[in-house]
């Protein structure tokens, strides 16, 4: 089922669609600016925003497993700094025994390339992203649903495309790929219960592995206000060491695939909402969960 629906979704943003589009039938095309978006759940834009101007997105998810809802919530905000430069930060809130903070990252986007119609060259950009380790992540006593970070510093680098098909009914869909990659620059000091497996009276410390992910988009115009959208998202993380004096645990590495099949309605060119549903149901160490998502994306 999943492998039909990757395939299906290679065969929509075949390039030979977006050449389909003779002169004589170009005028029926649906026009770049008369298409609105919100975004799909999981892969962010490869674009960039004029200076100046503001990004915000807040999502509200849960986050359910077999045994436990995960009630969060994450923001993306992100301003428009220089021509094809924008930086921002996104908070993460968890909501499960009180309000509480989760890790926060900061990051810089630049915008290599700017699609063009009848170009092939998509909008590429290059991203950066630091995060600082302000979420609860050890002693969490019997509440493992209180962690909220990794407990270590990271650095995210990714590369991010987005490019845009002519259907034969003349509907856009548009489509993106992004790539990232997760290095843990410090260990994480772990005391009792922790994200890590560990249990009373531990003491010691953990080095997450190496995470990188890849996120295959498409969302398809079927008027202006409405848009069906879809991630299949791979991510693999590698071996996460946790030791202290006397116990030398290793975690082995974890793979999923997710699919996110979302509806976007647009009520204008700058205010959007998104549903959709999360699914993580293939993976190798990996808990399965599926996370009903809420956002509204804002452009001021």
């Amino acid at each position: 089922m999943n492998v039909r629906l990757l395939s299906c979704i290679a065969l929509i943003a075949s390039p030979v669609l977006a050449q389909s589009g003779a002169d004589t039938t170009r005028a029926t095309h649906e026009q770049l600016g008369d298409a609105w978006w919100t975004g799909p759940m999981l892969a962010p834009s490869a674009g960039t925003l004029p200076p100046g101007h503001w990004l915000v997105e807040p999502y509200v998810y849960d986050i359910k497993t077999a045994h436990a809802d995960n009630y969060g919530s994450r923001a993306y905000v992100i301003y428009g700094l220089l021509d094809r430069f924008s930086v921002g930060v996104i908070p993460i809130l968890g909501m499960n025994h009180g309000v509480g903070f989760g890790d926060l990252t900061a990051q810089a986007q630049y915008r290599l390339t700017q699609f063009k119609p009848g170009s092939w060259v998509p909008t590429m950009s290059v991203v950066a992203q630091e995060t600082f380790p302000t979420g609860t992540y050890d002693r969490l006593g019997a509440n493992q649903a209180n962690a909220l970070g990794a407990g270590a510093y990271s650095t995210t680098l990714g590369f991010y495309t987005q490019t845009y098909f002519w259907m034969p009914n003349g509907r856009i869909l548009r489509a993106r790929l992004d790539l990232s990659q997760v290095i843990y620059t410090t260990n994480a000091h772990v005391v009792d219960a922790s994200v890590y497996g560990t249990g009373p009276g531990f003491l010691g410390h953990a080095l997450p592995g190496l995470s990188s992910s890849a996120d295959l988009a498409a969302e398809y115009s079927m008027t202006q206000h409405w848009v069906l959208a879809l991630d299949a998202a791979y991510g693999w993380n590698g071996d996460t060491r946790v030791e202290d004096d006397s116990v030398r645990l290793r975690t082995g590495w974890s793979e999923s695939l997710a699919l996110a099949p979302a509806v976007e309605y647009n009520m204008s060119s700058r205010i959007g909402v998104l549903l959709g549903v999360r699914f993580i149901e293939i993976g190798r160490n990996t808990t399965h969960s599926v996370a009903p998502v809420l956002a509204v994306n804002m452009v001021y």
